[in-house]
């Protein structure tokens, strides 16, 4: 269940869940930090299977929600890890109130992973803000959906005809890997978020995980820069 992506760092795909009528696919990224913290990406259901596999790793101390959306599946961790600190942006701070979080996440990367995870704070638009990751020692960009890659395959598993249709026309598949077009519409401040998305791609990611869709192993900048070629249109 559990996919080594490189050196301390992991990837774990789970189910489906329902988004407005359509099935969207789920993905957590898990790092162990240099103290031997695990730091966990938007956390899915967590299994018993899972959480053995899990401990085999280490122990989780930080949940991260990086935005409003993904944070389904936080009670359920908090509770199988009672010392694990929440983090999120103001926004789903907001939306959890029945939970305890850190100081909201911004463009500075807390103490407790700064140096190793860099953090973008990409805030151009009133809809959603979401924080995007980057792992220095894998050269990895972690997006939650400000790129969403589905597979042709997925598409036709999961959704009906007129919602292929749909993804199709949104550009949320393989070969774009845009963010849902809605979303890209209420960018109106895109001076502030042409700055955000040069200062990720400044990194060189190498690989690209996002939440929803097939993730990239190689060339990761090329992909990004494809991903975002929508907010220089």
């Amino acid at each position: 269940m559990i996919e080594v992506v490189d050196n301390n760092i992991w990837v774990v795909d789970g189910e489906c869940v329902n988004f407005y009528g359509f099935a969207y696919s789920t993905r957590c990224v898990i790092i162990r930090l240099d103290n031997q913290d695990l730091w966990v990406w938007s956390p899915i259901a967590l299994s018993k299977k899972l959480k053995l596999q899990i401990n085999k790793l280490g122990t989780p101390k930080h949940l991260v929600s990086p935005n409003k959306i993904h944070h389904l599946f936080l009670s359920e961790w908090s509770k199988a890890y009672p010392k694990v600190k929440l983090w999120g942006p103001q926004s789903t701070i907001s939306k959890r109130d029945d939970l305890i979080f850190e100081g909201a996440l911004t463009d500075e990367s807390p103490p407790a992973w700064r140096g190793e995870i860099e953090q973008i704070w990409f805030n151009g638009s009133p809809a959603m803000d979401e924080v995007v990751f980057f792992h220095y020692e894998s050269s990895t960009a972690i997006l939650a959906d400000l790129s969403e890659n589905f597979s042709e395959s997925f598409l036709k598993r999961h959704w009906s005809r007129w919602q292929q249709i749909l993804g199709r026309i949104w550009g949320i598949v393989e070969g774009k890997g845009y963010a849902p077009l809605e979303w890209r519409l209420s960018f109106f401040n895109r001076r502030e978020t042409k700055k955000s998305r040069d200062r990720l791609l400044a990194l060189n990611p190498k690989k690209v995980i996002m939440a929803h869709g097939v993730w990239q192993r190689k060339n990761g900048r090329a992909y990004l820069e494809k991903s975002f070629s929508w907010i220089s249109k």
